[in-house]
């Protein structure tokens, strides 16, 4: 139980971690703002049409907003499963060709060279339309280098509309198989009945003890690492003699 309890003595904190219910483009990517027009046509014909359709967490910066886009897109055409499923093709792809991912990001290679590359790569692996579109509009913005940062953000938002939670535990050793179920289970209890906990571990002797446990954008740092840098930052403080 040693485990659990240290993970619950951390739950007030999280009490405290709220993130925004919805995603605003203008907000979080000034610089970028001129390309969403286009991504919101490709996402729906009209803004009333995506007002009963909610991304199942909210997401943060470019990427974040990409991902949110193409799966309010992808709901709204039925397509959720055959569009990750292409994306999750093209990342292998890209991983087992590197030349063809580096012409991807090459910023050298000319815009219609580089989306007649795209679109021949898709019609090749029979990729759905809404993929290929998609696909070329990161293409034609220059905007291919943050895929694989895009279908992450993507791919959280398809295992959260299942109830698939994907809780990453960072620790300096693998846990035992008795702790991780039992940090499952109150992880379980945390995030409610209806979804799927599931717990990715990684190891990281930097942190020097406890764990760090992220999720849904929360982050609960309960490493000793941290805990030694707030001890550091308390006693760096001067004393106030007059209370004393």
């Amino acid at each position: 139980m040693a485990l659990a309890n240290r993970f619950r003595s951390g739950i007030s904190f999280f009490k405290n971690i709220s993130i925004s219910d919805s995603v605003s483009s203008a907000r979080s990517n000034p610089h970028g703002a001129s390309l969403f027009p286009a991504l919101r046509s490709y996402a729906t014909a009209s803004a009333q049409s995506t007002a009963n359709v909610k991304v199942p967490i909210a997401l943060v910066g470019e990427n974040g907003n990409f991902a949110s886009w193409l799966y309010i897109a992808a709901v709204k055409m039925n397509s959720l499963e055959k569009i990750e499923s292409d994306l999750s093709e093209m990342i292998e792809a890209m991983k087992t060709a590197p030349t063809f991912a580096q012409f991807t990001k090459d910023p050298s290679v000319p815009r219609a060279t580089r989306l007649a590359a795209i679109r021949d790569a898709c019609d090749q692996a029979k990729f759905a339309e809404p993929t290929k579109n998609f696909l070329s509009l990161l293409a034609e913005n220059g905007k291919l280098k943050n895929l694989d940062a895009i279908v992450k953000k993507f791919m959280q938002l398809t295992n959260a509309h299942r109830g698939d939670i994907k809780v990453l535990v960072t620790t300096v050793m693998p846990l035992p198989p008795a702790e991780e179920k039992e940090l499952r289970e109150t992880l379980q209890e945390i995030i409610g009945e209806g979804k799927k906990v599931t717990v990715e571990q990684k190891i990281d002797p930097s942190i020097y003890g406890g764990l760090i446990v992220e999720f849904q954008q929360k982050v609960l740092d309960m490493s000793i690492r941290t805990r030694a840098q707030q001890m550091e930052r308390l006693l760096r403080e001067p004393v106030d003699f007059t209370n004393l």
